[in-house]
C-alpha cells in the first residue's frame, strides 16, 4: 500500500470519531480538484502518446544518404521519438514523399562463413526505382568495406578495391517506374559485411539494410484489374485433363535401383528450375518467356523430371491463406493474371502432367531469399524448425492424390564449417538440433504419414569427423580433423549411421550435389585431374559407394556449369560416372540466372543453348532415338513415350 493512500484512509478514521472542521473540508476540496486534474492529464497523455507512437514510422528517417534498416530498435531510441516535437501533417507528407523518390537500394546478408582470410556472405541485393522515369539499363557501384572478392548472379559483377561494380545482364536490363529487381552474390570480405554508399547510374541511392525488394518490373503488374475474372475460370484453367490416370506412377526403390509399381528400372534424368525460393513467387524467367511454352519446351528436351526450389516460409504462407505475389510478364502469361501464386504452382502442375512430367519439390530455403541457400541450415530466427516441417507436411498432404508429385527433396545442402560449432550441420546419432541425419528422418516420418508413396530425398552435409569413435560429437574446431565436401556433396555419414526410415525404407534414395572448378577450386582439382583421380580423391568415399555397395539408389540432385574450360573436363567426366551408372540426376540448371553456372536457355528463356543441350542429352533415358517419360499414360513431350512403352533399364 503506498504511502499516500495510508494518509488518506487516515485522515478517514478520524473523520469517523471526531466530525468534520472546516480545514479539513478545505483539504478535501483541494484534493479532489487535483485527482481530477491528475485523471484528465493522464488521458491528454495516453493519447499524445498513442499519436506519437503511431506517427513514429513516417519520422523515422536518415539524415544522410545512407538509412540502415534494423529490427533492433531500442526502448531509448523509441523514448526519443515520442519526446520529438510533433511535425504537422504536410510536413511529414512532404517527408515520406522525399523519402520515397530516387533509387533504393536494399541488401541483407542472412548467412556468413570464415574463408582463410575472407568472411564469406552470402548477400542479396534490391534495386527499386522510384525515379521519375523507368531505366533501360544501369550500373550498380557499391562501396564495401574491406571488399575482397565476389561471385554473383543476375548481374555482371567487377571487383576493383572497395568498389563493386554490378552491370545488367539481357533480362533484367530495364526496371519500370515503380518496379524493381534483385540481384545477389556470395561476397568476400575482411570485416563483417557493411555497405557504406551506393550509386545507380551515377546517382546517389538510399542505402537499407534488411528487407530485399524483389523482383516487381512489370509495366502491367499480374494484378490486372482491368479483367473480370471468376472463380469459374480458375476452375477451368486448373482441371487436370482426363487422359492421366491417378496413381499409378508412384516409385520405389529396391537395393540401388528406383522401380515402377510394375518392378521395371527407371531412370530419374531431370533439371532445376528456381524462382519459387527467390521472391518472384514463380518460376524465374517468366518475366520474358510463357509458362505454358517453357513446360512444354522442357518435356520436348527430354528433361522427364523437375526438381522446383521453393522456400519454407512461402508454402506456410499459403498454408495460412496469403498468396505473396508472383512476379512475371503479365501480357505474355494472360491466363496467370487471374491466378494467385498458389494456383499458378497448382496450373504449373497440371502443365506438367499433361506433358508426361514429374516434380520433386525442393526445401531450397527456409526464408524467402535469393542467397537463402547460404544459410547453413533448415531454419531460421524468422523459420522455425517446426515452420520447417509443417511446411513439407502441408505440401505433402495438399498433393497426396497427385502422383505428378513423385518424390520430395527434404532440404537443399545442409553445410558449415567446424569453427561454427552448433550452426554447422552435422551427422551422427544424436537428438541435437542441428544433426540432419536425426532432422532428415523427422521429416521424412512427417511427409510419409500424409502421403507414404513418394520417394525421400536426403542430401549430405559439408564436414564428417575422420574419427568418428573421437570426435563424434564433432567438438573440435581444427579443419584437419574432417573431410570436406561440397555443401550437400558429403554423405561419409551413411557408412556409420544409415537414414532409418523404417518400413518406408523402400522410398529412400541419398541425393549430393557436385560441382566443377568454376565454382570452387577444391582440393581434388590441383593439377591435372582425371576420372579416376575424382573418383578416388572425391566421389567414391563421399557418395558414390552407396550405389556401388547397393546400400541406396543416388541422385545428384545439382551438377553443371559453363561449357569452358576449367570446367568442361569435370563435366565430362561427370556425365561418363552417369551414363555409365545410370545414377539420376536433376541438372543445375534451366535457368539463364544462375551465375556460376549458366543455364539450358539463354537470357531470352526462351532460347536453347544447343551446345550445352547437346552435352546433357547423352545422359537424358532415351530408347530407341525416343526419350522416356515416367508417366505410364501420358507420353513425355512431342518426341517421347511413356513408361508402360518403355523396356526399363
Amino acid at each position: 500500500m503506498s504511502d499516500e493512500k495510508k494518509d488518506v484512509n487516515s485522515q478517514q478514521e478520524n473523520v469517523g470519531k471526531k466530525g468534520i472542521n472546516k480545514k479539513l473540508i478545505i483539504a478535501f476540496a483541494g484534493m479532489g480538484a487535483v485527482i481530477v486534474g491528475l485523471v484528465i492529464a493522464l488521458i491528454l497523455v495516453a493519447t499524445s502518446g498513442k499519436k506519437d507512437v503511431d506517427s513514429s514510422a513516417s519520422k523515422a528517417e536518415s539524415s544522410s544518404a545512407v538509412a540502415s534498416e534494423t529490427d533492433d530498435t531500442s526502448e531509448e531510441d523509441s523514448v526519443a521519438d515520442e519526446s520529438e516535437d510533433e511535425p504537422d501533417a504536410d510536413e511529414e507528407e512532404s517527408k515520406d514523399d522525399k523519402k520515397e523518390k530516387g533509387f533504393i537500394i536494399s541488401y541483407s546478408g542472412d548467412n556468413s562463413w570464415q574463408d582463410g582470410d575472407k568472411v564469406m556472405t552470402g548477400m542479396e541485393i534490391g534495386i527499386e526505382n522510384n525515379s521519375d522515369e523507368a531505366l533501360k539499363e544501369w550500373t550498380l557501384e557499391l562501396e564495401i568495406d574491406q571488399l575482397k572478392s565476389c561471385d554473383g548472379w543476375n548481374g555482371n559483377f567487377k571487383v576493383k578495391g572497395n568498389k563493386l561494380t554490378v552491370t545488367n545482364v539481357d533480362y533484367n536490363g530495364e526496371i519500370a517506374k515503380g518496379g524493381s529487381t534483385s540481384i545477389g552474390c556470395n561476397i568476400g570480405t575482411g570485416t563483417k559485411l557493411n555497405v557504406k554508399s551506393a550509386k545507380l547510374n551515377g546517382v546517389e541511392c538510399t542505402v537499407k539494410k534488411g528487407k530485399v525488394s524483389q523482383n516487381n518490373n512489370n509495366n502491367n503488374n499480374n494484378q490486372n484489374n482491368d479483367k473480370k475474372v471468376t472463380e469459374k475460370d480458375v476452375k477451368k484453367l486448373l482441371k487436370r485433363t482426363s487422359k492421366a490416370k491417378q496413381g499409378d506412377d508412384w516409385l520405389h526403390t529396391d537395393g540401388s535401383k528406383i522401380l515402377d509399381k510394375d518392378g521395371k528400372e527407371v531412370w530419374l534424368t531431370g533439371v532445376n528450375w528456381f524462382g519459387y525460393n527467390t521472391g518472384t513467387n514463380t518460376f524465374d524467367g517468366l518475366w520474358n518467356s510463357e509458362l505454358v511454352t517453357s513446360v512444354e519446351a522442357i518435356a520436348d528436351h527430354g528433361f522427364n523430371l523437375i526438381r522446383v526450389p521453393m522456400s519454407a516460409e512461402l508454402i506456410n504462407q499459403w498454408s495460412e491463406g496469403e498468396y505473396p505475389k508472383a512476379n512475371y510478364n503479365n501480357a505474355y502469361n494472360e491466363e496467370l493474371n487471374s491466378m494467385n501464386s498458389l494456383e499458378i504452382f497448382d496450373y504449373f502442375l497440371k502443365l506438367a502432367e499433361e506433358n508426361g512430367l514429374k516434380v520433386m519439390p525442393d526445401i531450397h530455403s527456409a526464408e524467402t531469399n535469393a542467397s537463402g541457400h547460404t544459410v547453413n541450415l533448415w531454419y531460421t530466427d524468422k523459420v522455425t524448425v517446426k515452420d520447417y516441417y509443417h511446411a513439407l507436411e502441408w505440401l505433402a498432404d495438399r498433393y497426396k492424390d497427385n502422383d505428378t508429385i513423385v518424390a520430395f527433396d527434404l532440404k537443399n545442402e545442409p553445410h558449415g564449417k567446424p569453427n561454427e560449432g552448433d550452426a554447422a550441420a552435422i551427422w551422427n546419432d544424436s537428438k541435437d538440433a542441428n544433426n540432419w541425419k536425426y532432422v532428415a528422418e523427422t521429416a521424412a516420418s512427417k511427409v510419409l504419414a500424409k502421403n507414404p508413396n513418394v520417394l525421400i530425398m536426403v542430401e549430405g552435409i559439408e564436414i564428417y569427423p575422420k574419427n568418428i569413435k573421437k570426435n563424434g560429437d564433432y567438438s573440435s574446431t581444427n579443419s584437419d580433423d574432417y573431410y570436406f565436401n561440397w555443401w550437400g556433396g558429403n554423405l561419409r555419414g551413411v557408412k556409420d549411421y544409415p537414414i532409418d526410415l523404417g518400413k518406408y525404407q523402400d522410398k529412400l534414395v541419398y541425393s549430393p550435389h557436385d560441382y566443377g572448378p568454376t565454382v570452387y577450386q577444391q582440393p581434388w582439382f590441383e593439377g591435372d585431374y582425371t576420372y579416376k583421380s575424382l573418383m578416388k580423391d572425391c566421389w567414391k568415399d563421399n557418395w558414390f559407394y552407396i550405389q556401388k555397395q547397393d546400400i541406396a539408389p543416388l541422385l545428384i540432385g545439382e551438377w553443371g556449369g559453363f561449357m569452358t574450360e576449367p570446367n568442361l573436363t569435370w563435366m565430362t567426366y561427370m556425365r561418363k560416372l552417369i551414363k555409365d551408372n545410370h545414377v539420376n540426376h536433376t541438372f543445375w540448371c534451366f535457368n539463364a540466372n544462375s551465375g556460376d553456372t549458366g543455364g539450358l536457355v539463354k537470357d531470352d528463356f526462351v532460347t536453347w543453348d544447343e551446345e550445352k543441350y547437346d552435352f546433357v542429352k547423352e545422359v537424358l533415358w532415351q530408347e530407341g532415338g525416343k526419350f522416356v517419360g515416367l508417366d505410364h499414360a501420358m507420353p513425355l513431350g512431342d518426341n517421347g513415350i511413356t513408361l508402360k512403352k518403355a523396356k526399363g533399364l
